[in-house]
Order: structure tokens, then C-alpha cells, then sequence
């Protein structure tokens, strides 16, 4: 019958088209005569404008099929996820699903902002997608914008609502005006600029930014558009001028999937970075003196990384943050699942399978599931006989670490080593002594500079004679003007500050510029007395900047005091650095200062292992302790960050026991600077307790410097 009234309806239109043109050749034949061509010519122009503009027109709309159906998910979210999108949500819905079902009614009808933490594999997603699309298709929201991690990940979920858009059939049967006109494109995007509905352009963009739903009259959703960016993307001032009337339109909905990565979640920078977007920027989207609505759906990955904070309701009490877990209470019989958990392991290590646990499990469920209380019963794969059996399995093949923090919403306080340095008690350590001042008590001070491909790195240490150390000062070249930045993201480069020099001019002239910087001043001690930078070590390890850094230390007016480097971590399985191996070679402490292989520089090498347990441990050293490193006064996140980027794993080989050293995904240039600095004491003759054979000691001297004849203090090496 509908196919029958769609048939009439085409029949009518074609007829109307027909007289509208013999109405035109009417009109033209009462006027002028024309020639034969050009008549012709305008028969055939009127005919193919006929033809072109009922290709383009998508004739009437189909009738709703079930109003009473559409009318209940209007206003129900829960009805409009089952109604319209049964295979996504086939499992029996969770309490935690219907709480979250609660706070997504609560955003997109009163306007709530919330925060809500839930497992992997919640279908999370999912429902921001299908919140999106409920809020639009009923008019309830004009314009979302939906955030996530990253541009791909917010792209992928434009993604997942277009292939809804274009073939989710009961969409089509009860949302003709919505999905129709998008059917009507039958996948060729390009038709969406001339589709036309009774004559007039239904304005339908279909991006991979953004849609901009038909302008049909009568339409809930009619000129409605989703827009999507990652986090970190252009948010502030996401704005769009309405087809209708030519007005600018912000968002009045917001919906964050999960707004971090987990590179993003192990750097504090990132996470202050995403945390202030998250407090400004989002929550001004809607512009000024409007209220933006908004739901984010994250998961904890580590102890205070942006989910840990946004649920901290004492931090973002505007957020109303919530967390669940997959499992709330573990199974009372901890021995028959520790069983379980070996006999899973083992079978997995021969290649056996898991039937063994499986059968295990079968013959006690009833003991094994006692005391168990999860989440979302429904959770299990289809080889699984429970809920807590799947709860298990995550555990194991997973890990503690892993599945704490995925699934749990409770990461592990230090999942990476127990010898990690801690962020936490790292800040402890800041002191009153303010920036570029020596502490009281110490008398040497050194630098070391890391090289990196678009920028320099520097750090100033002080030193006692107990060998306890001081962070004076540190910082970048260019400065960067900014308190959280990365080397291959830096906007201010060496060839833009040496007026686009190639890589070995630049290089060359931001050594010049930190050496001017560090070494032809005076830093002055709490108590007044000058110093000056004794010795700066230079990295010269890295890639092509090997023979620059050399030339440059060798040809400085300050060549007396500065060094090339060059770190090499030695493992357990290594050769230890031994005494002096050349004539003229100095040894230290896990360090050699020798000649290079052409014989005409001088370069300091050294055992980064060594040295990086040497300096984690005074950092981790009591502050009262003579020994121990601290830092000068002041914020420093981003050293913090450093500081924290590498833990060590603890190795054994051929009778030896050392620290190895492995990097996280976060950068560690100050980290590498603050060793350097150390292994610089040591070169010019600072020993730790006991000494160390093959250095000779250094005296302090005080010398006069410049016109006035003021004296600074130094070190030289004993003779």
C-alpha cells in the first residue's frame, strides 16, 4: 500500500513538472520569434533543468512506521538504545549501565555535567554515540560536540553514527525525516550539496568533522550538527552559522569518550594540558553566559592522571564524578581460584588450552562463586560460565596491574618498579633557596647540556663536599615560554632562532648562545659569595651532532671548562669501565676522560647506569641528609615529569648486579642533565663517601675575575 501511495505521489510530481514546462514554452512562444536553433536550444536546456531537478529532489517523505515506538524513546534513552539499537546493547543492561543511563538523560534534557568512570569493554562508547544521536533526533540538543582522546578517536565515532545514519533500517522507518534525505545519497556523499526536497536544498553536510543533518520543515532534528575534535584540537570557539538564518550556533552539548591515551596518562604535563581544556575550554563551548551540558565517560589508567582527577569531586566538584568496577566483591575461596589461576597459566605455556581450569571451575562453581559480587552479570564470553569466571580470567591473562586500572577504576599506586622515583616525593624536595642561588655550604658548580634535534636542554647543579647535590637552575634553548612543552613538538627551534640555518649552523650557534648564557656570569651563594660554573659537560651522543658538538667544545672561548659526552648505559653482561686505557686518559668514577678516535679532543664517557642509581638514590635520600639532592624554589612539573621518565630493572650476569635502566614513552632530557651534572662533579674531582681510586682531588681556589677585581670561587685539580 505505501509503495502504492509512493508511486501516486511520483506520478503527480512528474505531472506537475511536465505543465510547468509547457507552461514555459507557452510563455516563450507569445514572445518574440526566435530562429529554429535557437529554440531548440532552449527546449533542451528547459528539459535537462527539468530532468536535473527531479534527479535531485527526493520526492515525498515516507510515513513514520510505528509513532507509538518513536514517541517512547523520545524522552526514554533506555527505550531509544533498545528500540533502535539492539545488536549494540544485547546484553541484559547493569545497574552501572542504568546509572549511567540516568546521568546521560540528566545531560542532554536538564543541562547536568558528569563525570563517569567504567571498565573496558562497558560499551561506553556506544552509548555516547547513541546519546548523540538521541539528543539530536528528538530535538533536544541543536548542535554536540563530541570530544575525544585524540582527532582519530573522535573521528572514528563520526564514523559509527554515519553508518548508523545510512543503515540502521527501524532509524529509517521511524526518523523518515532525518534518515531519509541521507538514504536518498546512497552512499555518494557529492549528492549532498544539490539534494533538494520540494525544490528547496536540504543543506545535509557529511564530512569527517562534522554532519549537518537535512533542513526538512517539520523535523526535530532539521539543520542539527555533530562535530567532533580530540581534546587537545581547536575546541575554544567551535561555533557553525545555521543554513536557516545565517546565525552562529554553538554547542549546547558536549560528550567526552574518554578524553586521555595511555601515553597522555603517564605524562603530568599532558594531563595539566587535557585537565585545563577540560576546565576552560569545554566548559565554555557554549559560549558566554550559557551553560554547556555535558557527559564524560573515562577510564582510571594511573593514579592521578586526568580520570583520577576529573572524579575527584573535592577537585571538580562541577563534574559530579562517579567510579564502578567490574567486580565489587571478590570470591570468598581464594585457595580454589588461586588453583584455577595456575592451572589457566600452565595450560596456556604448553599449548594445552585452558579446559583443565574450565573443567575445574565447572565442578565448583557453586563454592567458587560465593561472596563474588560484580558489576554486570551478563559479562561473559561465550566458552565462560560466569560473570566472576570472566572477572578471572581478565585478572590473569591481563595482570594485576593492567586489570586494576582497566577494569577496576583503581590502578596500582606503582605498577612500573618499586625503585621508580615518585612524583610525589620528588616535590617534597623543593626548597626556599630561590632560582639561579647556590645553597649555603656548597662550593661547586657544574652544567650539562642534551642535545636534541630542534632544541638544548640545560641544568645547573650545586654541589657540597659530601657530594650532596642542588638543582640551581635549568631550562631550554630557545626558551620556550612556556612551563609544559616537548622536544619534537617545540614551536621555538634552533633554525628559527638562528634565522633558518640548516641543522649544523643552528646547532652550532644555540651552543654559543647557552655557553654565553651559563658560563659568563656569576651565580651568587646564599651567603654572597660568586661563583662560576667549574665544569659543563656537553652530550655529543647524539646522531649527527656527534663532530659539531666536538668542533664547538674544542674551538669555545670557553674550551677549559667544557667537555663533549658521550652516556653508555652498561648492563650486567658488560665490561665495567676500568682504570686509564691511553696515555693522557683520566678515569673516574664509572667515567674516562680521553681522546677521541681522530686524537684531537678530549670527551668524557661514562656509565649512565651507574651514575642514574647514584643520583636516583640522593634523590631519594632524607632531607636532611648531606648527601641528598634537592631542587630550588618553584613549580616544576615538567622537571617532575623528567625526573620520573625511566625505572630501573634489577640484573643479574657473569657475577655482577646492576640497575638497568629503561625509559617510559615520556621524555627524560632533564633527567639525563641532572646525571650529567653529577658525572661533571666528579670529573673535576668531587668524591662520594670513601673516595673512588683514579681521581685525582680538586682544591678550591679563589681567583680574581674581571676589571673590578672581585674574586668567584672555582675548583682545580690538585697537582
Amino acid at each position: 500500500m505505501a509503495d502504492r501511495r509512493k508511486e501516486v505521489a511520483e506520478a503527480k510530481k512528474r505531472l506537475r513538472s511536465q505543465l510547468k514546462a509547457l507552461q514555459e514554452i507557452e510563455k516563450r512562444a507569445s514572445g518574440p520569434q526566435r530562429s529554429g536553433y535557437e529554440s531548440h536550444k532552449e527546449r533542451a536546456a528547459a528539459r535537462q533543468a527539468e530532468l536535473s531537478e527531479s534527479g535531485r529532489d527526493i520526492g515525498d517523505l515516507p510515513p513514520v512506521a510505528d509513532p507509538a515506538r518513536k514517541a517512547a524513546a523520545a524522552m526514554s534513552f533506555k527505550a531509544w538504545c533498545e528500540s533502535y539499537f539492539p545488536a549494540t546493547f544485547s546484553l541484559a543492561w547493569s545497574d552501572d549501565h542504568l546509572t549511567a543511563i540516568a546521568k546521560i538523560e540528566a545531560a542532554v534534557l536538564r543541562g547536568e555535567l558528569f563525570a563517569f568512570a567504567m571498565p573496558r569493554g562497558s560499551g561506553k562508547t556506544s552509548l555516547v554515540e547513541a546519546a548523540a544521536m538521541w539528543g539530536i533526533f528528538n530535538g533536544h540538543r541543536d548542535f554536540v560536540a563530541i570530544i575525544g582522546s585524540d582527532e582519530d578517536a573522535a573521528s572514528s565515532m563520526l564514523d559509527s553514527i554515519k553508518v548508523e545514519c545510512e543503515s540502521n533500517e527501524t532509524l529509517l522507518e521511524d526518523y523518515p525525516e532525518v534518515v531519509y534525505p541521507i538514504a536518498k545519497l546512497e552512499l555518494i556523499n557529492n549528492r549532498a550539496r544539490g539534494q533538494l526536497y520540494r525544490g528547496k536544498p536540504t543543506r545535509i553536510e557529511w564530512t569527517a568533522e562534522e554532519i549537518h543533518f537535512p533542513t526538512i520543515p517539520g523535523s526535530a532534528a532539521s539543520g542539527a550538527v555533530v562535530k567532533v575534535s580530540g581534546i587537545t584540537g581547536r575546541i575554544r570557539g567551535m561555533s557553525v552559522k545555521r543554513a536557516g538564518d545565517g546565525k552562529k550556533a554553538r554547542p549546547s552539548l558536549v560528550l567526552i569518550d574518554d578524553p586521555q591515551s595511555d601515553e597522555s596518562a603517564n605524562s603530568p604535563s599532558q594531563v595539566a594540558t587535557r585537565e585545563k581544556v577540560m576546565s576552560g575550554a569545554i566548559l565554555g563551548l557554549a559560549g558566554p553566559g550559557r551553560k554547556i551540558a555535558g557527559l564524560c565517560t573515562v577510564t582510571v589508567i594511573r593514579t592521578d592522571d586526568l580520570a583520577d582527577r576529573l572524579l575527584d569531586r573535592t577537585r571538580h566538584p562541577a563534574w559530579q564524578g562517579e567510579r564502578t568496577r567490574l567486580v565489587y566483591e571478590w570470591p570468598d575461596a581464594e585457595d580454589l581460584w588461586s588453583q584455577y589461576a595456575e592451572m589457566r597459566r600452565e595450560g596456556q605455556r604448553s599449548g594445552d588450552g585452558t579446559g583443565k581450569a574450565d573443567a575445574f571451575y565447572a565442578e565448583r562453581q557453586s563454592d567458587m562463586d560465593r561472596g563474588a559480587r560484580v558489576a554486570w552479570p551478563a559479562r561473559k564470553a561465550h566458552d565462560e560460565l560466569s560473570a566472576i569466571q570472566h572477572a578471572w580470567n581478565l585478572r590473569i591473562d591481563r595482570g594485576e596491574s593492567a586489570f586494576n586500572a582497566e577494569f577496576q577504576n583503581e590502578p596500582l599506586a606503582d605498577d612500573i618498579a618499586t625503585d621508580k622515583l615518585d612524583r610525589r616525593q620528588l616535590a617534597l624536595r623543593v626548597t626556599n633557596v630561590p632560582r639561579g642561588i647556590v645553597p649555603h655550604g656548597h662550593s661547586t658548580l657544574t652544567a650539562f647540556v642534551d642535545v636534541q634535534d630542534r632544541l638544548l636542554y640545560w641544568l645547573v647543579a650545586s654541589w657540597s663536599p659530601s657530594f650532596g647535590g642542588h638543582v640551581v637552575a635549568y631550562g631550554a634553548y630557545p626558551d620556550q615560554g612556556s612551563s609544559h612543552f616537548e622536544a619534537g613538538t617545540a614551536k621555538k627551534t634552533l633554525s628559527h632562532a638562528a634565522g633558518g640555518a640548516g641543522f649544523e649552523a643552528a646547532l652550532r650557534a644555540g651552543l654559543d648562545a647557552t655557553m654565553q648564557q651559563l658560563l659568563s656570569r656569576e651565580w651568587k651563594r646564599e651567603d654572597g659569595v660568586p661563583m662560576r660554573i667549574s665544569q659543563v659537560l656537553v652530550d655529543s651522543n647524539w646522531g649527527q651532532s656527534t663532530q659539531v658538538v666536538r668542533n664547538f667544545c674544542r674551538a669555545t672561548p670557553f674550551a677549559a671548562t667544557i667537555l663533549p659526552s658521550r652516556g653508555k648505559g652498561i648492563g650486567a653482561a658488560g665490561t665495567p669501565m676500568g682504570p686509564r686505557r691511553n696515555r693522557g686518559d683520566r678515569a673516574g668514577l664509572n667515567w674516562v676522560v680521553g681522546r677521541t678516535a681522530d686524537g684531537v679532543q678530549m670527551e668524557c664517557s661514562y656509565d649512565t647506569n651507574f651514575w642514574k642509581t647514584f643520583s636516583s638514590a640522593r634523590l631519594r635520600l632524607g632531607l636532611g641528609d648531606p648527601e641528598a639532592i634537592l631542587l630550588h624554589a618553584g613549580h616544576h612539573d615538567l622537571l617532575l615529569e623528567h625526573l620520573t621518565s625511566e625505572y630501573p630493572v634489577r640484573v643479574e650476569a657473569r657475577g655482577r648486579t646492576v640497575d638497568e635502566w629503561k625509559q617510559t614513552p615520556r621524555e627524560n632530557h632533564w633527567w639525563d642533565c641532572l646525571v650529567g651534572a653529577a658525572v661533571a662533579a666528579s670529573v673535576v674531582g668531587l668524591q662520594p663517601a670513601g673516595g673512588e681510586a683514579g681521581t685525582r682531588p680538586r682544591k678550591k681556589v679563589s681567583i680574581p675575575t674581571g676589571p673590578d677585581g672581585k674574586r668567584v670561587i672555582v675548583t682545580r685539580r690538585a697537582k
